[in-house]
């Protein structure tokens, strides 16, 4: 989905996804920017670290690494969709990439 404020895009092909968003996830809006930036950071960091233990994290569902940057403006859009595919992801696995439950 392309971040209209910014030039990032985002793209997430996960059946059930865009369901669960629509139906699930709290709406845009409900946390801050800020919040997710924070969240995803620490997501990212946890999952890329996945990626390349292989032998220990299952690949089939870690396959690539997410390239994200902390200290880059991707707008709300962006952040709001990547936070709620780890929130997403760790319910329909039953994973863990933080320190924190999921929120919904």
């Amino acid at each position: 989905m392309a971040n209209e404020e910014s030039d990032y895009e985002i793209i997430i092909i996960e059946p059930g996804f865009n369901y669960w968003v629509a139906s699930t996830a709290k709406p845009r809006g409900y946390y801050s920017q800020s919040f997710s930036e924070n969240r995803n950071a620490q997501y990212v960091m946890e999952w890329n670290q996945r990626v390349i233990q292989p032998q220990r994290y299952a690949p089939n569902l870690y396959e690539l690494q997410i390239n994200y940057n902390q200290g880059t403006d991707y707008g709300y859009e962006v952040n709001y969709l990547l936070y709620n595919y780890f929130v997403y992801f760790q319910f329909k696995y039953k994973q863990r990439l933080g320190p924190y439950v999921p929120r919904i």
